[in-house]
């Protein structure tokens, strides 16, 4: 969807282990130039081996994506030809205990994605108030019984502080009401989502990095999204359907009043899902989001 050509300047603003940077460079050789960003100093270690092969071509800058316009300037870069963004955890995060991310696996409660900055998971459900927590587990996770976990964890945590992963599943497991154990998803798993969100500011983070993204797209190129829960997918729709819709004034006038010209069109009417191909080799995927645009030339 995001259209790699010969000589195009593109990036990757969540590159994390590189496999969707891989192949944007593989595109826009010979010539090209891929800017690959990621606030995670890890992934970017290993993903500079993969990517190793290209040279100067590729350039990774650990930074994070609401920062998408002083990472380029800093390469001189004023325009791109495309810019992609694949949200939310990485398989890297998830499958490090010691990252702190996953309720399946035991280790120290952190879930920060550049561990050298900002409050970790542990800090926050540890100090955080009743209604501050309350508020993240409701409207990060989109948890039903939000109330039931959040003084859950006030009441454990006024014996011992709540240290590792699955110390955390467990007090949330047996606090989650009857309905929501017999989810097929694991009851702590939208409480884990929402304490990750929370501690990334992903939305925060995801909402100026769009803006960014779009100010820098020269005439014809394409900003493109990979989400994978509800909360990203939405803004991400509003932001797409605002910067595509035009003039807004009612039919029956006779000449527009507004002035508003549509600055992009949506590539897809609808966001696109994986093909079963897609699930087979990647099961993580099977809550992948598609959505793209493409910037119009402005008005003469």
């Amino acid at each position: 969807m995001i259209g790699c050509r010969p000589g195009g300047t593109y990036v990757d603003a969540t590159v994390g282990l590189g496999g969707h940077a891989e192949a944007m460079a593989e595109r826009i050789a010979p010539g090209g130039k891929l800017i690959g960003i990621d606030r995670d100093a890890e992934a970017l270690r290993q993903t500079r081996g993969r990517l190793a092969r290209f040279g100067k071509a590729v350039v990774l800058v650990q930074s994070n994506s609401d920062r998408l316009a002083a990472a380029l300037d800093e390469q001189g870069i004023d325009a791109v030809d495309g810019v992609l963004f694949d949200l939310g955890v990485s398989s890297l995060q998830l499958d490090d205990a010691r990252r702190g991310f996953s309720y399946q696996r035991s280790g120290r409660l952190d879930m920060r994605m550049d561990p050298s900055t900002g409050p970790s998971a542990r800090e926050l459900v540890n100090n955080a108030p009743l209604k501050e927590l309350e508020r993240v587990i409701r409207d990060y996770g989109e948890e039903p019984g939000w109330r039931h976990v959040a003084r859950a964890i006030v009441r454990t945590r006024e014996q011992r502080e709540i240290v590792t992963t699955d110390e955390l599943a467990g007090l949330i497991e047996r606090a989650a009401p009857r309905t929501v154990r017999g989810r097929r998803v694991h009851p702590a798993a939208r409480t884990f989502q929402a304490l990750r969100i929370a501690v990334n500011d992903e939305l925060g983070s995801l909402e100026q990095g769009l803006a960014a993204a779009f100010e820098l797209l020269a005439p014809g190129g394409r900003l493109v999204v990979i989400s994978f829960h509800s909360l990203e997918d939405r803004m991400v729709k509003r932001f797409m359907r605002a910067r595509s819709q035009g003039c807004i004034c009612p039919p029956d006038m006779p000449v527009c009043g507004c002035g508003r010209t549509a600055e992009a069109a949506l590539l897809a009417a609808k966001a696109q899902r994986p093909r079963q191909a897609e699930l087979d080799r990647n099961p993580r995927a099977r809550s992948a989001l598609l959505r793209g645009l493409r910037r119009l030339e402005p008005p003469a």
